[in-house]
């Protein structure tokens, strides 16, 4: 079997959907690591004329040096398997680049800064800048480019056309990787989702594949016998037909959940209509908590199934969803004859659960309501409330 994507298959690493700023990092370190052989050099060729105390200058270069080798390795990530604390780093980062530029009044001459010579520091602290745009987005590197620029004005003591244009390129950096960083990571949580549904869609092939059409066959045989040989077989009967339901449902509906936990209960009552199964749901998703969803679906299935059951092969059924201000309503209705008054109580008492398991425990479990409104002449209707909260 060749291992070539599928024509149309999404074809992405793991490392590029779960850690998309992982490019961004490593940029951010090598852009560290030029800049402090820039500062090195530029040191080195003003050393004796440039400096008021050259030994510290160095001093202060050696430490430049060692906090360039731990951020490089914080940036990577540190140990394989530890907590992502590069946010913590990068602030430590921003406080380290103030404290060197402190130092310019102590070592730097004034002639020096006069001629527009850089201060301690100089380009290297920029790099604190970029670790907390991509660790914070654009509010980050927006900060921190505010911070470096006054300790940059506060530590040569002076504010002119040089310093100016420092600040400018200091925040449109910040503002320019923090928003590259946010547009990242929102694509990166997109594509993470349709990974998901492209992932659900080979797994229903899969499982197409797997299950042959006999499978359901038996289980709409065994759902027509229960009904036809009543007793304990009836029950029997509505297990099968929820199955074949199911079964159904996972074969050929959506059923992905995304990467904030939602699924949408729309599309997921959707594919129970048939010929004889009206649906009618918002044209817009509906998201609920993926196992609401699971709950609520698994609960219209089985209201779908006694129906089928007990008001008859001509029997139609309505199934309508509706938001409501801090709730999502689901009723599903039908056109038979009723349910008889005391027959659910008298089905739980002689030990068929189905109702009481299938639908009512199915709501319960998920925080909801549920209604019944039955008679002779309005047939049978379910209604399913569940919380939400609106956004």
């Amino acid at each position: 079997m060749s291992d070539r994507p599928r024509r149309g298959a999404l074809s992405v690493s793991t490392d590029d959907v779960e850690h998309p700023l992982e490019p961004f990092w490593r940029g951010v370190i090598a852009y560290r690591l030029l800049t402090l052989l820039t500062v090195v050099g530029v040191t080195i060729y003003h050393l004796r004329t440039g400096y008021e105390r050259p030994l510290a200058a160095v001093g202060v270069l050696v430490v430049m040096a060692v906090w360039t080798a731990v951020t490089s390795w914080g940036y990577l990530g540190g140990l394989p398997g530890a907590p992502d604390r590069r946010g913590r780093l990068a602030l430590a980062d921003l406080g380290v680049c103030v404290a060197i530029m402190a130092t310019t009044p102590l070592v730097v001459r004034v002639a020096h800064l006069d001629e527009g010579g850089p201060g301690m520091g100089s380009i290297w602290t920029s790099g604190a800048v970029l670790a907390c745009a991509v660790a914070f987005r654009i509010t980050g590197g927006v900060l921190a480019a505010a911070v470096i620029s006054a300790a940059l004005v506060l530590s040569k003591q002076r504010f002119g056309v040089l310093e100016l244009g420092d600040m400018q390129l200091l925040l449109l950096a910040g503002l320019t990787v923090g928003f590259a960083a946010h547009v990242l990571d929102r694509t990166a949580a997109r594509l993470r989702r349709l990974v998901a549904e492209q992932a659900a869609t080979a797994e229903r092939e899969r499982l197409t594949r797997a299950v042959h059409d006999g499978v359901l066959q038996v289980l709409a045989h065994v759902q027509r016998r229960g009904a036809e040989l009543g007793g304990g077989a009836t029950e029997l009967g509505v297990l099968a037909g929820e199955q074949e339901t199911a079964l159904r449902a996972l074969l050929s509906g959506p059923g992905t959940t995304d990467a904030s936990g939602l699924r949408d209960l729309a599309a997921a009552l959707r594919i129970l209509a048939s010929d004889r199964v009206t649906v009618s749901a918002p044209g817009h998703p509906v998201e609920l908590g993926g196992p609401v969803v699971d709950e609520v679906e698994g609960a219209v299935r089985a209201a779908l199934a006694n129906v089928a059951l007990h008001a008859g092969p001509a029997a139609r059924a309505w199934v309508l969803v509706e938001e409501l201000p801090g709730a999502v309503e689901v009723s599903v209705r039908d056109d038979g004859p009723g349910i008889p008054e005391g027959r659910l109580a008298e089905a739980e008492a002689q030990g068929r659960l189905g109702v009481s398991r299938s639908i009512r425990g199915r709501v319960g479990d998920v925080g909801g309501t549920l209604t019944l409104d039955t008679g002779p002449d309005i047939g049978t209707e379910w209604v399913i409330r569940v919380p939400r909260e609106d956004t």
